[in-house]
């Protein structure tokens, strides 16, 4: 295991790779999070405690991008509930532009959240990019779609990112694509 890249590199695979059920626990404890950031606000309307999780959140996505996601500390708790688990690899390469999408949401949240602690009337946009960012936790939690990753083969249709070598064809979770 590299302590900067992003995934793992195994026997067999001549890409990078990320353990399924890992990743689905570790959205399932984002998803808790941000469920209760967002109750918070909109049944509590106690805002102070949205800063604290968005900037968590996205130090999470942060550490998990730039040094290595099996550092991350959701991914070390994930790492302590699929304990004794067969892991199911899937492609690393999707899941960093999944995990980049993450860290710009929650990097945008936790911005537009500062002023809200001062300044409610910042509350619908607020509340706006959270269910976006729960709608998203949510899909990849429950239903195994990480809609991340499906925006990734999206840009490489529209041709806004290249598409990755021809030994480099990364399968999805649940084995429901291939580049």
């Amino acid at each position: 295991m590299s302590f900067t890249k992003f995934g793992d590199q195994i026997s067999g695979k001549s890409f990078r790779v990320l353990d399924e059920i890992q990743l689905r626990i570790n959205a399932g404890i984002l998803f808790t999070f941000a469920l209760f950031a967002m109750y918070n606000g909109i049944r509590l309307r106690n805002f102070e405690i949205i800063p604290y999780i968005t900037g968590a959140m996205a130090l999470n996505f942060t550490i998990g991008l730039f040094i290595n996601p099996n550092y991350a500390p959701s991914m070390l708790l994930a790492k302590i509930f699929a304990f004794k688990r067969t892991p199911k690899y899937i492609g690393a390469i999707q899941k960093q532009f999944a995990w980049g999408l993450g860290l710009v949401l929650t990097s945008v949240i936790f911005t537009l959240s500062t002023f809200l602690t001062s300044d409610p009337t910042w509350f619908p946009h607020v509340c706006m990019l959270c269910l976006i960012c729960n709608s998203l936790l949510a899909f990849e939690t429950i239903f195994g779609v990480c809609a991340g990753c499906e925006l990734y083969f999206f840009a490489i249709d529209i041709k806004l990112i290249k598409k990755p070598k021809p030994e480099d064809r990364p399968n999805c979770m649940g084995d429901s694509c291939e580049i």
